[in-house]
């Protein structure tokens, strides 16, 4: 599952790079791998620890192959947006259109994901899934998060990584508004 994912998500992140092309041709599938990969691991132990307040009686082991599968399931999703995205991203110049329009893709994507995630934590015997439904919340914010923490993942820069800290919502706000971060005209998201 994990090397599907990976395969999946470095594919997609090259469709994204497309519509900034040069840098972004390997920038970006590194930022989009590396991006959910990391958050899928951030969370993890909340996960697990979230399915043991349940009272499910999943193992550590089985958790990891659950986070596999949402993984695995978003990035085929995005393989399947990516035309969309292609299309998009060679006949427009809008910035804040193509994060949008990543954005909603993530979206959909992750809304899937989740959907199988919970089927998963269902079979598990779990008798409450409030839990479940807490780390859902800390699992977006923390993606969300990441968007920013690596951005530019659409747009360029002359640094593989930001040098300031933001929040997702600053970010975002500053990006639709349109102002520029430093980085340069192409490099909000």
């Amino acid at each position: 599952m994990l090397l599907v994912f990976f395969v999946c998500s470095l594919i997609y992140g090259l469709v994204v790079g497309t519509f900034s092309m040069g840098s972004q041709l390997l920038a970006a599938p590194v930022k989009i791998a590396g991006g959910l990969l990391v958050s899928a691991l951030i969370c993890l132990p909340s996960l697990y620890i979230f399915t043991c307040l349940s009272g499910s009686q999943a193992r550590l082991v089985e958790v990891c192959g659950l986070l596999a599968g949402l993984l695995m399931l978003m990035t085929i999703l995005l393989i399947g947006f990516a035309p969309v995205a292609w299309i998009f991203s060679q006949s427009t110049e809008s910035l804040a259109w193509m994060g949008t329009l990543h954005l909603v893709f993530w979206l959909i994507a992750t809304i899937f994901g989740l959907r199988f995630l919970e089927t998963g934590f269902s079979h598990s015997n779990a008798r409450s899934h409030a839990g479940f439904h807490t780390w859902v919340i800390i699992f977006l914010l923390v993606a969300l998060q990441m968007t920013t923490a690596l951005r530019p993942i659409i747009g360029t820069s002359d640094t593989f990584l930001p040098t300031e800290k933001k929040f997702f919502g600053t970010h975002w706000s500053d990006c639709l508004k349109g102002q520029d971060d430093g980085l340069g005209s192409r490099s909000r998201y």
